[in-house]
């Protein structure tokens, strides 16, 4: 029998009950595009055009304090406005609107301007998991919250307009459409399997082999799920069962930002050059019913495939049919595995 994995094939995704075409044998082809490294932008630590440095006026006219650690705004220009009147437009079952309230807000991880993740220390960033913990519960108990979603669009490429580290939350009064496919589908997997817990269960099969996991501390596991449909994309996980921020305790927070800054620190290290990504997380919702079937993770989108400029996008087929990669997830993992876990900058200072 042939090796699958060394030939097209398709794997699934249980958390969204998709597929993922993985073509391996299409890396042998002659690439003609140009791959090089692109120069480590050099910033200053404060900007003082710089709208989210302490101090600063922003854009709505608002001024930052003098902020030492990490800050917290609603957003001037918010995508979700809590006031939102209640209306609904419904003429036939494929005509149908409806409002939507919510609060949008801006997370300042340091008053460095020019310190990403990767290059914040850990104590840093565990000051962010407080305030995710913090900001996450605080929302949770509004009324008119039922979904928190915490996100971080990082580089030019991904969208994200500043440099300056930050992150975004957006509170929803519904449960967004991806949350509430993985939700559904782990929800569907508990009752079919005697209440086990999906997450759980696919864990336990990655760390019987560990060709897919990056990297891992007492609490956490980095891994390139086995259905990634980008490049290197990863899922931290919890390897206990954990729902939620404020279920962890602090031995669980601390040992995520250990993980955060391993990750993000090999991924800048992979084409030396502050690595793009989307990256958000998923945990329960606030709607009062009960979720013990679903286990907390956070998901990495970064879309660089060959080196800092060459980048995966999802085109035609991905489109219109269904996600296809190249790289397999095996093949992804050994090279970020491989990585050191001192960032690149570090040997130039």
């Amino acid at each position: 029998m042939p090796n699958l994995f060394t030939h097209p094939h398709k794997r699934y995704n249980p958390l969204t009950d998709e597929w993922v075409l993985v073509s391996p044998h299409r890396l042998q082809r002659p690439w003609q595009g140009k791959v090089e490294q692109t120069p480590q932008d050099s910033l200053p630590a404060y900007d003082p055009k710089c709208y989210l440095c302490p101090g600063n006026e922003r854009a709505g006219g608002h001024r930052n304090p003098p902020y030492k650690n990490v800050f917290v705004f609603d957003n001037d220009f918010s995508a979700l406005l809590i006031d939102t009147p209640k209306a609904t437009l419904r003429k036939s079952k494929l005509i149908r609107a409806q409002s939507e309230k919510g609060i949008c807000r801006v997370i300042c991880y340091s008053p460095r301007h020019d310190l990403t993740m990767a290059e914040l220390p850990t104590r840093d960033i565990e000051n962010v998991v407080d305030v995710w913990t913090k900001e996450y519960y605080e929302l949770c108990s509004r009324k008119e919250i039922t979904h928190v979603q915490i996100f971080e669009n990082k580089g030019a490429i991904m969208g994200c307009s500043n440099p300056h580290p930050h992150g975004q939350i957006w509170a929803t009064q519904t449960i967004p459409t991806e949350p509430a496919r993985e939700i559904k589908s782990q929800k569907n997997y508990a009752n079919a399997n005697g209440g086990k817990c999906l997450l759980c269960e696919y864990l336990k099969l990655e760390l019987e082999t560990g060709e897919r996991i990056i990297c891992s501390n007492d609490e956490w596991i980095a891994l390139i799920p086995f259905w990634a449909k980008w490049p290197f994309e990863t899922m931290v996980l919890p390897k206990n069962h954990v729902k939620d921020l404020v279920a962890f305790n602090n031995k669980q927070r601390q040992n995520l930002a250990d993980i955060l800054k391993k990750i993000t620190t090999r991924y800048d290290n992979l084409f030396n050059v502050s690595f793009p990504y989307t990256m958000g997380l998923h945990q329960a919702p606030s709607d009062y019913k009960p979720y013990d079937f679903l286990h907390f993770h956070i998901h990495f989108y970064p879309p660089l495939l060959r080196s800092a400029t060459v980048q995966k996008f999802m085109v035609g087929f991905e489109m219109m049919a269904n996600a296809q990669r190249d790289i397999t997830p095996e093949q992804a993992a050994e090279r970020l595995r491989s990585l050191p876990e001192e960032h690149f900058c570090q040997k130039c200072k």
